[in-house]
Order: structure tokens, then C-alpha cells, then sequence
């Protein structure tokens, strides 16, 4: 358990599904916690499972999905360097004439014993961006959150808030 925080319910899973809004279109969804600020709650992250849909296999041409997780919106789908980033995924197929090679890129989907939790989301929500590249038809990603809800002392609360909010 994470110093300043006290967990306050078991483990749950949390599902989620976002579709792009048109074919190779930057989407975003958000999925509310329902997180109480007044009795300064938060989600404290242990795994996170994405699963994207596979991208078109088109003779020459590379196609991709590209997805990620994150405690803030965000304009595009976003990388691990981004502070604000708890997982991605990444399916890709390059292509030239008859030759096609798959390639798949993720987060760990359980994270090592030695880690107590990946991140902690202290504000009411997360959001989830996908975006294909040089597909036929729309695509999309699915997946789980684990984890649990935690109340956070005062001066821990304040900070996890001002730190997600201000990296925005």
C-alpha cells in the first residue's frame, strides 16, 4: 500500500471500449471512476489490459492501431514518456508488394511482484485514445483497469490532484 493512502474497497475491474469516430480518426473516450474528492478518493492502478483490433492487411500499403491509456485528455494517442500515460498498445503490419510482417507493441499487462501499483488516477476519471493508420474500415481498442479505491490523507490528495492536473 502506497504511504498516505488507506485502500477502501477490494480489487475491481473496470472495462472499457472505444471505437474510432471515423476510419484512421484520433478518438477519445472517458471512463468516470466515481471517485469521491470530498472524502479524497482515489484509484490506485495494478494492471491494465489493452486489446486493439487488428489493423487491415492491404498488399503494399503498412496499417496500424495505436492506442493508450491515460489520467488526463489528451490531442493524440500518447507514448510512456508522456507522465500522464499508464499503458499503451500498438498493432502494426508493414507492408511492400506480397510481403507483410506483423508487429505488436504493449505495456505490461501485469505488472512485476516487486511493484506495489502502476499509477494513481486522482481525479474523477480516465481517458482512452485510439487511432488507426491507413485502414480500409474504423477500428478500435478494448480492454480492463485493476485495481482499487483508496482514500488519501490531505496533503497527499492535494499533491496526486495539482500533480495530475497541472501535467495535463
Amino acid at each position: 500500500m502506497p504511504a498516505g493512502l488507506k485502500q477502501s474497497s477490494s480489487v475491481v475491474s473496470i472495462g472499457f471500449s472505444v471505437p474510432e469516430s471515423a476510419a484512421n480518426t484520433f478518438t477519445e473516450g472517458s471512463v468516470d471512476l466515481n471517485l469521491s474528492p470530498l472524502d479524497r478518493e482515489v484509484f490506485v492502478v495494478l494492471a491494465v489490459n489493452i486489446d486493439n483490433e487488428s489493423p487491415d492487411m492491404i498488399d503494399g500499403l503498412s496499417t496500424a492501431v495505436n492506442s493508450s491509456l491515460t489520467t488526463t485528455s489528451q490531442t493524440a494517442v500518447a507514448n510512456l514518456g508522456n507522465s500522464n500515460c499508464i499503458s499503451i498498445a500498438n498493432e502494426r503490419i508493414r507492408a511492400d508488394v506480397g510481403v507483410a510482417v506483423s508487429f505488436t507493441t504493449q505495456a505490461l499487462e501485469t505488472p512485476p511482484s516487486t511493484l506495489e501499483y502502476i499509477g494513481i488516477i486522482a481525479t474523477n476519471d480516465f481517458f482512452v485514445q485510439v487511432q488507426g493508420a491507413n485502414n480500409l474500415v474504423l477500428k478500435g481498442c478494448s480492454g480492463k483497469v485493476y485495481g482499487y479505491r483508496a482514500t488519501a490523507s490531505a496533503d497527499i490528495y492535494a499533491a496526486l490532484v495539482q500533480s495530475e492536473v497541472l501535467s495535463a
